[in-house]
This record gives C-alpha cells, sequence and structure tokens, in this order.
C-alpha cells in the first residue's frame, strides 16, 4: 500500500529565489501539527499521476501550513517542472503525513549544517528549532549565484534572533568551497548535517570520517537515488508473520513481488530515498541499494528498504 493521503489545499504560492518558489499547503480538514517536526518531508502527488517527496521548509512565522519549497530543475523527470509551471493558489492535492528520516539531535552542543542548492529547505525547520531551545548553530549555504539562493532574508533573520551564524558560499564569486576543509576544523563533538546534489553528500560522508566525526553525529538526506534498484532476483523470500515463501524472480524488486502476492506494505519513493518501506530483517544477508541507512546500519542488516535492495543470500527472511 502506499502512504495515507488527504487533501491539502494551495493557499500561498511565493517566489523564494531565481527559478525557486514557495507553496503552502493546508490541510482541508485544518488539522496543522502544533509544530513542525525538523527535518521531515511530505509525499505530492500530482494531478498528472507523479509522486514527489519534498522537505518542509516551515520557519518560525509559517505555521499555518506545510511549506514546501521547491527548484525548477530541467534536469528532473518533470516534477518541479509541473508543480511549477501548472499548479495555483487555490487547488486541491494529495499529500501524505509527514515522515521523518532526517532527524535534528536537539542536544547537540554545536549543529553544523551544509546545504547545497534546494537542500537548504530541511535545515529551516531545523535552525527554527534550536533558536526556540537556544542551543547555537552554523548554516553553509552554498550555491552557484546569488541569485539561486533561497530564503536568504529568512535564514538572516533567524541567526540574528538566535545564537546562529549563516555562512553563504556562491561559486561564481567564491570558488570551490573547501568542504574537507571546513569539516576538519569542527570541535569533535559537533553534530553535523548534509543535504543537497550527490557529489556534495559524497564529499561530506567521507570527509566526516576523515575529520574523524563519530558516526552517529553525522546526518544526511539525498534529493535522489543515484544507485540501481536490486532486480536480479532469485531468491526466497520468507515472511515471518505468516510463513508464506515468495520467490523473487530475476527482473523483480523484493516490493514488486511482496505487492503481486498480495502484501500489504507501506512504500513512497520506490528508490530507497524516503524510508516508508523500511523492514526488519529475521535472517539473510540484504544487498542494501537504498540511500537513507548508513554504512554502520547496513553492515548491521537489522533492516532494509524492500523498494530497492536485494539480497546477497538465497533466502531472506523479513518481519512481515
Amino acid at each position: 500500500m502506499t502512504e495515507p493521503l488527504f487533501p491539502a489545499r494551495i493557499v500561498a504560492i511565493e517566489l523564494a529565489a531565481e527559478d525557486i518558489l514557495s507553496f503552502t499547503l493546508r490541510p482541508e480538514d485544518g488539522a496543522l501539527p502544533d509544530r513542525i517536526d525538523p527535518g521531515s518531508h511530505v509525499d505530492v502527488h500530482l494531478p498528472n499521476g507523479m509522486m514527489r517527496s519534498y522537505s518542509l521548509s516551515n520557519g518560525a512565522e509559517h505555521r499555518r501550513g506545510y511549506r514546501l519549497t521547491v527548484a525548477r530543475d530541467a534536469n528532473s523527470r518533470g516534477g518541479s517542472t509541473y508543480m511549477h509551471d501548472m499548479l495555483r493558489v487555490g487547488q486541491i492535492l494529495e499529500i501524505s503525513k509527514p515522515r521523518n528520516n532526517f532527524e535534528l539531535a536537539e542536544q547537540a552542543a554545536m549543529s553544523v549544517f551544509f546545504a547545497g542548492g534546494i537542500g537548504v529547505t530541511p535545515f529551516i525547520p531545523m535552525i527554527t528549532r534550536l533558536n526556540e531551545i537556544g542551543r547555537p548553530w552554523r548554516l553553509h549555504y552554498c550555491t552557484r549565484n546569488r541569485e539561486r539562493a533561497a530564503l536568504v532574508d529568512e535564514i538572516d533573520q533567524l541567526a540574528r534572533d538566535g545564537s546562529g551564524k549563516f555562512v553563504a558560499h556562491h561559486d561564481d564569486t567564491d570558488g570551490l568551497f573547501d568542504l574537507k576543509g571546513t569539516l576538519a576544523s569542527l570541535p569533535a563533538d559537533s553534530h553535523v548535517y548534509c543535504c543537497g546534489p550527490t557529489g556534495m553528500l559524497d564529499a561530506f560522508r567521507s570527509g566526516s570520517e576523515q575529520a574523524g566525526i563519530a558516526s552517529d553525529h553525522v546526518h544526511f538526506e539525498y534529493f535522489s537515488s543515484d544507485v540501481e534498484s536490486a532486480t536480479e532476483g532469485g531468491f526466497a523470500l520468507v515472511l515471518q508473520q505468516s510463513g508464506t515463501e515468495i520467490i523473487v524472480n530475476p527482473g523483480q524488486t523484493i516490493l514488486q513481488a511482496l505487492v503481486e502476492h498480495g502484501v500489504d506494505i507501506p512504500y513512497s519513493c520506490e528508490e530507497g530515498i524516503c524510508g516508508a518501506c523500511e523492514t526488519r530483517v529475521i535472517d539473510g544477508t540484504p544487498d542494501h541499494r537504498d540511500m537513507v541507512l548508513t554504512d554502520e546500519e547496513k553492515r548491521a542488516g537489522r533492516t532494509m528498504m524492500v523498494c530497492c535492495s536485494g539480497a546477497k543470500s538465497p533466502r531472506l527472511v523479513l518481519d512481515l
């Protein structure tokens, strides 16, 4: 099954920067949470049949709905282009409840955020929350140029209101950002976060390891996956709760095999970036292809994302 959905009306569309729009969606039943869980995202089901996941970018002044800040990406699969060109105030969309696999460590001595382009969006609620509880933070915001930097005035205000520091970096005037050097200069007990393009995230993860930052202090979220789903098949899938055994055939993902056999399981993105289909592994060795679990969690093999991952063992037992 896909995640449960509810109708939400677009009540505002605002220009956030060049080719970047902020959409505010209010649930039709008026039921808004008291606070936005920092780092959470929602799935948006568009009228053209596409489904896209977007981080919530709500700040302190945005309590009237869910705010999604979306960059037009000419190289995307079309979701952002559709949102920019076709959506209008007053339209009703089906969205999921917020889900979070990019959580904020609120008790960190120092929180340091690295944003690449539109990757800044999940950090707005995070630094808003840190201001509320009086915790220090620093945001490094990297964009191609100043015109493509979204929500800058809002971030400036957040820095003035709390114990934060905002560092903007524009490639066209500042050159290449020294991500690894910046990571190496941080206090060892810092919690570090990154959201942005795949190349930036890969550099962030390797740089954090080289800097000796503990793995549980390193947090990241990918825009999309550049890893192919496991479709080699040829293994048995055992559902522990029912005792059912399913053969995953070549050309199938585990999720496709489960759905084909009528198994009720939540899923959303189908590329291993949202975490909706995370499933506990009882026995066997997963072939992890997701972008959610840490390297340590993948080595432990206790859970897996069944939408994209496969099996390295001939038999895989899942808690289903």
